[in-house]
């Protein structure tokens, strides 16, 4: 069982920044990827960024060049940096995390991030 919580959402104006975090309950090693999605009112969810336990990251296109996603091992913990906010970016962001072994996607409870002036 793999439990994640999300933090760092919050109001931002448009061209600001913030950093989400993704804490996990177990050693982020075990987890063979983890991701950040969110989904916007009234829109189905949509992946936004991933990372291996090797490393690699790819994003959504809408994302590209403004976020980016990371991991502290020691700390379990995945970020998200978040530049260059614009009202399309806001949504509730979830945090996933794809444990092969468990043969199963877990998620945190979500963190609001609304960008508007």
């Amino acid at each position: 069982q793999v439990q994640l919580v999300e933090s760092g959402g919050g109001l931002v104006q448009p061209g600001g920044s913030l950093r989400l975090s993704c804490a996990a309950s177990v050693s982020i090693l075990r987890v063979n990827v983890m991701g950040w999605y969110r989904q916007a009112p009234g829109k189905q969810r949509e992946l936004v960024a991933t990372i291996t336990s090797g490393g690699s990251t790819s994003y959504a296109d809408s994302v590209k060049g403004r976020f980016t996603i990371s991991r502290d091992n020691p700390k379990n913990t995945v970020y998200l940096q978040m530049n260059s906010l614009n009202p399309e970016d806001t949504a509730v962001y979830f945090c996933n995390a794809l444990v092969i072994s468990d043969l199963r996607n877990y998620w945190g409870q979500g963190t609001q991030v609304t960008v508007s002036s």
